[in-house]
């Protein structure tokens, strides 16, 4: 038996419960992971809450798309993106069903390894910001000498989006809360405080103008800002403003209605974001961590919107 966090109704927070449920051995191609993390992600909170849908039948809802843990049983031919697995592997499991769970079985295709240079806690948040990340700048072609706009620098897919501009020699102004500045500037981005004058505040700050935003919060404000000084629309990009989006003719990226989900440039991302963390080139950060008992605060401080990086879950 395995400690699962499900939903046990279609709401809030108040929803989640935990229970134990059986879990089996891997199938070919399958490995038994030992899981020691389990990163949130906003589409975990959607699922239940309706967005989605209320089919009934669909209860009780497991959620988690990404662990960090160690492989206890190996499947006959698991392989993953790097390679055979092995019993004993320290391992990230993304993307999968389900992941809030003290035990998973997961298919060896969505198994890397866990950089050595990260906590458990740290790598299981690592890929779904990351990939998301990677997607953004693919989909806005940022690349060295550009100047760009990421609005809510300071959050989980925000984080990971400034590192690997800055990366490709972009010049990043990120948004964020006035107390975030001093971070933000250690990544190499140049932070500038959301709200009235944030257009204003930017041109002032990039006069030459600027090349491509992407909006990681879904404001009117990040919105109406990106159309303003991005001439070229195929160089805005959101995973949030799903309505805007659609009406202004920018590029919509993720899981939600009428996104591009980037099916391609996701999976082939996550062994480069691992390599780059094991070689230290990239950093994942963790605001909070909750024992599986207080998931539902968990989700509260994830609904908020307002975690410096990513909120993680431990069994």
């Amino acid at each position: 038996m395995s400690a699962v966090v499900v939903a046990t109704a279609y709401g809030g927070p108040e929803v989640l419960s935990v229970v134990d449920e059986p879990i089996g051995s891997p199938g070919p191609g399958e490995v038994r992971i030992d899981v020691r993390a389990a990163a949130t992600n906003p589409a975990d909170y959607k699922f239940y809450s309706g967005l989605f849908g209320t089919d009934p039948a669909n209860l009780p809802l497991r959620l988690g798309f990404e662990v960090s843990g160690v492989v206890t049983e190996v499947g006959e031919g698991a392989e993953g993106p790097a390679g055979p697995i092995s019993v004993g592997d320290e391992v990230i499991g993304y993307s999968v069903n389900g992941g809030y769970a003290a035990e998973l079985v997961a298919p060896g295709s969505s198994v890397l390894p866990k950089p050595a240079t990260l906590s458990f806690e740290q790598a299981s948040g690592l890929l779904l910001s990351g990939v998301t990340a990677v997607h953004t700048l693919v989909a806005t072609s940022v690349s060295a000498g550009d100047t760009v706009v990421i609005h809510g620098a300071a959050g989980g897919v925000g984080l990971m989006a400034v590192q690997l501009a800055v990366a490709k020699g972009a010049r990043v102004i990120g948004t964020a809360s006035e107390r975030r500045h001093d971070f933000l500037r250690q990544l190499g981005a140049e932070p500038v405080t959301y709200g009235d004058g944030l257009e204003d505040r930017i041109r002032a700050l990039a006069p030459d103008g600027v090349d491509a935003a992407i909006d990681m919060v879904g404001t009117d404000e990040a919105v109406e800002v990106s159309l303003a000084l991005v001439a070229d629309r195929n160089r805005i990009a959101t995973i949030a403003a799903f309505g805007r989006a659609l009406n202004d003719g920018i590029k919509l990226l993720g899981g939600g209605p009428g996104a591009d989900p980037g099916t391609d440039i996701r999976d082939n991302a996550r062994l480069d974001l691992v390599r780059q963390a094991e070689a230290g080139k990239l950093r994942a950060f963790v605001a909070a961590s909750f024992p599986f008992a207080q998931v539902a605060d968990a989700h509260r401080l994830l609904m908020t919107g307002h975690a410096d990086g990513k909120i993680v879950l431990t069994p």
